[in-house]
């Protein structure tokens, strides 16, 4: 029997979902930029967190899975222009900033729970459209599916290029990917080298970012766990960014769909057109 439940936490409410079938769970905090903190199965709790970053209201949230929204990644000195002014944004936009509002839940046949978050005065300062972002968190078997709504509620068309930054609990910053993707550029000297010769995180403090996978899902080994860990999402997301802090027992496998500061160059944005909405999923599952 799948359960959704809420527990009370010392700042948030947290809503955990959970099979007791199968041990498995996944926790969310909606005021905390809707994020998701813990995803279990069978026992084992996949996702690292740093407990004093989320208990932290102005700290950016080190572990679960922080959404990206609308924009993935850094802008250059924290602004860009559109349709002649000049706006500033935080690094991966506004979503996991602001807190989001449940508005349903689901317990048949698997654990489900939908969240909002709509454009306020405050979004509008960094972002100048009217929005209606819904998630649903669904956990079923072994994966857990993040079904995505992007509705544009402005006269004009919304540009966005969301992501996803999960924090996979390791302490080897040499995982195995299972991906078709050929080449990847790697921040630390901007250079374009190809998958075959590794992607080894050791020493690295920027990203690399895989740039031409024609299948869209990643899959990687857990040495703790010993659990092969897939991601499956829409073909909206062309990149898979990953990073890690030296010093830290976490790899960040990142779907993004543009890379870093797109809403300077605006060579790939997608748009929403008004009143429509873009959808897409993300799947984490374990094997």
């Amino acid at each position: 029997m799948h359960e959704v439940k809420q527990c009370e936490d010392k700042n948030y409410k947290i809503y955990e979902l959970r099979n007791p079938d199968t041990n498995s769970w996944v926790k969310v905090a909606p005021e905390r930029g809707g994020m998701v903190i813990g995803f279990g199965i069978q026992g084992e709790e996949l996702l690292f967190l740093n407990k004093e970053t989320f208990y932290d209201a102005n700290a950016n949230v080190r572990g679960g899975i922080p959404i990206l929204f609308p924009i993935s990644g850094q802008l250059e000195n924290g602004e860009y222009e559109w349709d002649g002014k000049v706006y500033k944004m935080r690094n991966h936009g506004v979503a996991r900033t602001n807190p989001w509002e449940v508005i349903s839940s689901n317990v048949d046949g698997e654990a489900s729970i939908t969240l909002s978050l709509q454009s306020n005065a405050e979004t509008k300062k960094a972002y100048p459209f009217d929005f209606e972002v819904r998630f649903t968190y669904v956990l079923k078997d072994n994966s857990l599916t993040i079904m995505q709504e992007y509705t544009n509620k402005s006269a004009s068309a919304m540009p966005i290029y969301a992501g996803f930054h999960p924090y996979f609990r390791t302490a080897s910053n040499n995982l195995e990917y299972k991906t078709d993707a050929k080449t990847y550029l790697d921040y630390n000297d901007m250079d374009v080298q190809d998958v075959s010769r590794g992607l080894d995180l050791s020493g690295k403090k920027e990203s690399l970012v895989l740039l031409d996978a024609e299948t869209p899902q990643i899959a990687f080994t857990l040495p703790e766990l010993k659990k092969l860990v897939k991601l499956e999402y829409g073909e909206e997301f062309k990149y898979v960014y990953l990073w890690t802090e030296q010093g830290q027992d976490f790899v960040c496998v990142e779907p993004w769909m543009a890379m870093t500061d797109e809403l300077n160059r605006k060579e790939e944005l997608s748009f929403v057109s008004p009143g429509e909405t873009l959808k897409t999923y993300l799947t984490i599952s374990v094997e």
